[in-house]
C-alpha cells in the first residue's frame, strides 16, 4: 500500500465514519494523533524509507539525521498503525514504508 485512506473514530459513535466510496484502512482516535504520528518530519521519514530503502535503523538514523533510540520509538509507532512494517533480518531491522500518500476522511 502506498497510498492509505485514514479514518478518525469518533468517541460518541458506535462505529466508525465511513464517508462517501473512500473507506479507511488505517484508524486514529482524535486528530491530535493523527498529527502527531504524521507530522511533517515524519511524512519526510516515511518518503526517505520510501525513496532509498535503508537495510537498517542505523542506515536510516545516519540518513535522516536521527539517533536510532528515537527512530525506533518513531517507526514502532507508525508501524503500530500500519504504515510502516520492521522486517527483522539476521543482526538488524529493515524498515520498509507501507504508504507514503495520505487521504484523511472526516465526517
Amino acid at each position: 500500500m502506498k497510498h492509505c485512506v485514514i479514518g478518525i473514530l469518533l468517541s460518541d459513535a458506535s462505529e466508525p465514519v465511513r464517508s462517501g466510496s473512500e473507506v479507511p484502512t488505517v484508524w486514529f482516535a482524535s486528530m491530535a494523533s493523527l498529527a502527531a504520528v504524521l507530522s511533517d518530519d515524519n511524512r519526510a521519514l516515511l518518503r526517505l524509507i520510501h525513496e532509498r530503502q535503508p537495510k537498517s535503523l542505523t542506515e536510516l538514523a545516519a540518513w535522516a539525521g536521527r539517533k536510532v533510540p528515537n527512530l525506533s520509538r518513531t517507526l514502532r509507532t507508525m508501524a503500530g498503525h500500519g504504515l510502516v512494517e520492521l522486517k527483522k533480518n539476521a543482526r538488524d531491522v529493515q524498515p520498509i514504508a507501507l504508504a507514503i500518500k495520505f487521504l484523511v476522511v472526516v465526517d
